[in-house]
C-alpha cells in the first residue's frame, strides 16, 4: 500500500467513476443479476451476506477481508447458497476488488475508521454502495462521502435498517402526524451490566500472522496490536470508533430524526466517564448526552450500566413523551399509552385548597387511543430495498445525506462530552457556534501516507 499505488488507484477509480456515472441507467438489463463484492465479512458482515445471499436478483462474486480465515468462512457460505457460483474471488486489498469491472456494487461492513475511504473509492470506481452505520468516525468525513456520492451520482444505502420496517415506518407517521400531541421529550436507552469484566484487560502483543495489522489500522494512529481494539471490541476505543453512542446511538437519533421531521440539534451537552471501570477501553461505560431540537424537543441517550428497565420497568429503546401520550419503541414492538388529561388548571398547593386539587383530577380522560404493534428483523427489506434502487437509480430508504444528520449528533455528543462543554450547533453550516475548539475535533489528520480525497 505504497503512495504511489494509492496514486495510481485514485485516478484509475476517478475516471471510471465518470464513465459508469454517465450510463448507470443503463448498465442493468431488467432480467440481469446484480453483481456485488463484500468488503469486511466478519460480524455484521457476515449477517448482511446472509441478506444479499436470499436475494434471487443479485449474485456476491467477490470478498476482501483482512482476515483470512473470514474470507474462507464467506466463500464457502456463497458457493453453498448459490450454485450458479462455483468460484467467488478473494482479496485482502480492497482497492483490488474496485478495479473489477464486473462488480456493479459493494457492501462496505468494516470498521468504522475505514468508512469513508472505502466508500468513497467505491463511487470513484463507479460502485454504488450499502455501508454500515455509523457512516463515519467525525463529521467531515461524513459530509465528503455526501458529497462524493453525488458527484458520481451513486446510489447509497445506510445500515439504518429501521428505515425499511413496515413497523417503525407507521410508527414515524403516527408521530408526525401529531399522535402523541406535542413531543417536548424523548429518551434514548443502551442498558446493559457488563459487570465485572467487560471486554476484560488484555496486555499488547504481536498481531496474529494472518491478520495485516498495519493495513487495518489504515487511517488511523500505529497503535500496538491489542485484541480489544480488533474485530467487534474496537467500538470501545475513539481511534476506530465512538462507542456505544455511534454504535447505538446512530439508530435512536435515526429514529428521533425520522419522527420528529428534524435533524438538525441546536445544541449538545454530555456528561459521564469510565465509571464502573471494567476494563481498558477508552470510551464511557456511563453517559448522559442531551441535544436540543427546534420545536423546543429535549433529547438524551443515556448510557446505563444495568440489566434492569429504565423509566418505571419498561423496557424500551427509545421513549417518546407527548401532550397526549407516551410511546415505548424496541427494536420488535412500539406501544402508545395515553396520556390522563385534567380538563381543568393545576391549583395552588396550599392547605386550604385541597377541594380545588379535588376538583382537578374530576373528569380525567384520554384524547387518544392505547395500541401496540410488532415487527420483525428488517436488514432483509433493507437489501431489497438497495438493490430495487440499484435498478431505478432512486433514493433509497437511508439515503447517505439523513445518514450523515444522524452519524452527526451522536459524534458532537462525543465532543461536548471530551470537552466538557454546553455547545450550540449551526446545522446548516456544520460547525459549532463560537468555539473553534470544538470545530477542530470535526475532523482529523490521517495517518500518512492516507488521504481523505477531495
Amino acid at each position: 500500500m505504497d503512495s504511489l499505488t494509492r496514486r495510481q488507484f485514485g485516478k484509475k477509480v476517478t475516471a471510471a467513476g465518470v464513465l459508469s456515472a454517465l450510463s448507470a441507467s443503463h448498465v442493468l438489463g431488467a432480467n440481469e443479476r446484480i453483481r456485488v463484492g463484500f468488503i469486511g465479512v466478519g460480524n455484521r458482515g457476515d449477517q448482511l451476506l446472509d441478506a444479499f445471499l436470499k436475494q434471487k436478483d443479485c449474485q456476491v462474486i467477490a470478498v476482501c477481508d483482512l482476515y483470512e480465515k473470514y474470507r474462507h468462512f464467506a466463500c464457502q457460505k456463497i458457493t453453498q447458497a448459490d450454485s450458479s457460483t462455483s468460484e467467488v474471488a478473494q482479496y485482502e486489498d480492497y482497492r483490488r476488488l474496485l478495479e473489477r469491472k464486473d462488480v456493479d456494487a459493494v457492501v462496505i461492513a468494516t470498521p468504522d475508521h475505514w468508512h469513508a475511504l472505502q466508500t468513497i473509492h467505491a463511487f470513484q470506481a463507479g460502485k454504488d454502495a450499502y455501508v454500515e452505520k455509523p457512516l463515519s468516525l467525525c463529521v467531515v468525513e461524513g459530509r465528503k462521502m455526501v458529497e462524493a456520492c453525488r458527484r458520481y451520482g451513486r446510489i447509497c444505502q445506510v445500515g439504518l435498517q429501521r428505515r425499511s420496517s413496515p413497523m417503525c415506518q407507521e410508527l414515524a407517521q403516527f408521530l408526525r402526524e401529531g399522535g402523541i400531541g406535542k413531543i417536548t421529550r424523548i429518551r434514548a436507552f443502551h442498558v446493559l451490566n457488563e459487570w465485572p469484566k467487560g471486554i476484560g484487560r488484555p496486555s499488547d502483543e504481536l498481531p496474529p500472522k494472518d491478520l495485516n495489522w498495519d493495513a487495518w489500522l489504515g487511517p488511523a494512529p500505529i497503535k500496538p496490536y491489542n485484541r480489544n481494539r480488533t474485530f467487534y471490541r474496537f467500538r470501545w476505543f475513539y481511534d476506530y470508533s465512538g462507542g456505544q453512542l455511534t454504535n447505538f446511538g446512530v439508530h435512536y437519533l435515526d429514529m428521533i430524526h425520522w419522527c420528529l421531521g428534524q435533524d438538525k440539534p441546536l445544541a449538545v451537552t454530555a456528561m459521564g466517564g469510565k465509571f464502573a471501570d471494567y476494563d481498558n477501553r477508552e470510551v464511557p461505560d456511563t453517559l448522559e448526552v442531551l441535544w436540543t431540537y427546534p420545536g423546543s424537543v429535549l433529547v438524551s441517550f443515556s448510557q446505563i450500566n444495568a440489566n434492569a428497565a429504565p423509566g418505571g420497568g419498561r423496557p424500551c429503546e427509545i421513549e417518546f413523551r407527548g401532550t397526549q401520550g407516551t410511546v415505548y419503541l424496541t427494536y420488535g414492538s412500539y406501544e402508545v399509552v395515553p396520556e390522563s388529561i385534567t380538563p381543568n388548571e393545576v391549583p395552588a398547593r396550599t392547605p386550604l385548597d385541597r377541594q380545588l386539587e379535588r376538583d382537578y383530577r374530576k373528569g380525567a380522560r384520554t384524547t387518544i387511543a392505547a395500541r401496540k404493534q410488532t415487527g420483525s428483523d428488517s436488514t432483509p427489506l433493507h437489501v431489497r430495498n438497495f438493490l430495487d434502487c440499484v435498478r431505478s437509480r432512486k433514493p433509497c430508504h437511508s439515503d447517505i445525506e439523513s445518514a450523515h444528520r444522524s452519524t452527526t449528533a451522536p459524534l458532537i455528543g462525543n465532543i461536548a462530552h471530551r470537552l466538557k462543554r454546553y455547545l450550540e450547533w449551526d446545522g446548516n453550516q456544520e460547525r459549532f457556534v463560537h468555539c473553534p475548539e470544538a470545530d477542530r475535533l470535526l475532523s482529523y489528520a490521517y495517518r500518512p501516507p492516507y488521504k481523505l480525497p477531495e
